[in-house]
């Protein structure tokens, strides 16, 4: 079958589906409200190199990364990967982001009367909201990756279609909530499965030689697309500086530099100038950083190219070694992946916006708001762990006002239904509203951020990973900031004590913790009469 546009497009569909039924099988058959009810997943397919073919619309910080796993599984396992096998890693100096996204990657070969040909791989990622560590959820203000949860370099978790049953029970047993782990691997595994059948029928269906050459001209369908789009933009150098409110450990403000150089099809995308690696846990591992990069080319190639790593290759990315954005192992990064990433994603748009201001929006909150609340649960007499990150107020556009108490950016989430919450875990929500006027004023003013205020129905430890509690999310344009966050503890409900954007504490029955997250920056210079 020759390659056309009719065929692409229909190949392109294929390998999609291929990955949204992935993720459907993957929800559906989950334990934890985590990735069940706020489908903290993402799944992807690659071709047999390990290019990322097509993915599914799940996080954007995943799938940006989830290549270099893949990468990794097959550097472990060169030529060791047969039928039925099927990797599992979490190690983020091994292809991994941080502990709780542990990424499994199994190959696909054709039907035995085919001649047993790989077609490809298949990978998703599930965040679990507890591997071990110092804190409940796994992502303390940790010193160093040891003290982050259990480390998981490439394994073969299952062998010719066996299963590896020691290691699903190392897991379990280096976790606070060992039936949640059992179950969402469950659901991993599964999900897998289904990758692997319905590849396997697409190559029965067109062969294996045209699947192939499909998964080829995908891949240089969206190079070609992304060359297009960069040489749309005026050629020169674009440096943006911005700065992290802490890192957890200290109060310093942690700098993030960038300068975007265009020339003809090709940019290079520099970070230079970013501060040091930090002795706090928001180092954020290269493939988090790479995966920031690609979320803002894709934003401003659009819907026009497929979703894959062919976008990367007209992009040079310099990560300097033992920097904020690629880390010496085993510094902490357990907040990188969260936090770090979105402030990677503010500094690239805003480079971006001095090449192309009337198509960059403002900055958005620039960060994921964690909460990870653990502690024994009572009437059930078990542990308990939850993890929530919620939504805030996304950046004014250059011809909209900014959404309203939505995930921005590296995270695409949702939240936890207030029926499943609290059927869940002692908690009870108090409020869930919008914070009003938090958005920036503008031309066109930002979103507003989110106030979710929980309940404790007993004693429990709270660890909250957050940004721009100190530094707002900048306007564009001559647009306004939008407000920074807070996070607030009440005492018996009532006593306020201001909390840091990071920070653990013990909190007991009747204490409520209110988040209270950023709104986005305004576009534009508003009008005199405008608030």
């Amino acid at each position: 079958m020759p390659v056309d546009p009719i065929s692409l497009e229909v190949f392109k569909n294929m390998f999609i589906s291929v990955s949204e039924e992935m993720g459907v099988a993957l929800q559906r058959t989950a334990y934890s409200p985590n990735i069940k009810e706020r489908r903290d997943f993402s799944c992807a397919i690659f071709d047999p190199s390990g290019q990322m073919v097509a993915q599914a619309a799940h996080q954007p910080v995943h799938l940006g990364a989830m290549p270099a796993s893949v990468r990794a599984a097959l550097d472990t396992f060169q030529d060791a990967l047969r039928p039925g096998d099927m990797v599992i890693l979490n190690d983020p100096y091994l292809g991994g982001t941080h502990l709780p996204d542990i990424t499994l990657v199994a190959p696909v070969y054709s039907d035995p009367d085919m001649g047993r040909c790989l077609v490809g791989f298949v990978s998703n990622r599930g965040h679990h909201a507890d591997v071990g560590g110092m804190t409940p959820g796994s992502m303390p203000l940790s010193t160093e990756l040891y003290q982050e949860g259990l480390i998981l370099s490439p394994i073969k978790l299952a062998r010719g279609g066996r299963l590896n049953q020691e290691v699903i029970q190392i897991i379990c047993r280096n976790s606070r909530t060992p039936d949640e782990r059992k179950g969402d691997l469950a659901a991993q595994i599964a999900s897998i499965r289904v990758g692997e059948k319905r590849l396997q029928e697409v190559s029965r269906r067109y062969g294996i030689d045209d699947t192939l050459e499909h998964m080829a001209a995908l891949l240089d369908y969206s190079e070609r697309v992304t060359r297009r789009a960069i040489e749309q933009m005026p050629n020169g150098s674009y440096h943006v500086l911005d700065y992290m409110d802490d890192d957890g450990l200290t109060d310093h403000p942690v700098p993030i530099a960038v300068t975007i150089t265009v020339f003809g099809d090709h940019m290079c995308i520099d970070f230079t100038g970013t501060s040091p690696q930090r002795p706090g846990c928001i180092n954020a591992p290269q493939a988090v950083t790479v995966s920031a990069a690609l979320y803002a080319i894709r934003c401003i190639v659009g819907g026009d190219a497929p979703a894959n790593q062919g976008c990367l290759r007209p992009v040079e990315i310099i990560t300097p070694l033992g920097t904020l954005v690629n880390p010496q192992p085993q510094h902490g990064v357990a907040g990188g992946n969260v936090e770090t990433s979105q402030r990677i994603t503010d500094v690239l748009f805003a480079a971006l916006a001095q090449a192309l201001p009337e198509r960059i929006p403002a900055a958005s909150q620039g960060t994921m708001n964690n909460v990870l609340i653990g502690g024994h649960d009572l009437d059930r007499n078990k542990p308990f762990v939850y993890y929530e990150t919620i939504g805030g107020g996304m950046g004014a556009r250059p011809s909209l006002d900014g959404v309203s108490g939505i995930h921005t950016h590296m995270t695409n989430t949702m939240n936890t239904p207030i029926e499943a919450l609290e059927f869940a875990f002692p908690m009870r929500l108090k409020r869930y509203a919008l914070r009003r006027g938090s958005g920036g004023a503008g031309q066109h003013r930002g979103g507003d951020g989110l106030v979710r205020d929980v309940e404790f129905l007993g004693p429990a430890r709270v660890t909250i990973l957050s940004e721009r509690r100190k530094l707002a999310p900048p306007g564009s344009q001559g647009g306004h900031p939008g407000h920074h966050g807070e996070n607030v503890l009440l005492r018996s409900g009532y006593e306020e004590i201001q909390l840091a954007g990071k920070e653990t504490l013990d909190v007991g029955a009747g204490d409520v913790l209110s988040i209270r997250t950023p709104g986005g920056g305004g576009w534009g210079k508003p009008a005199e009469n405008s608030a």
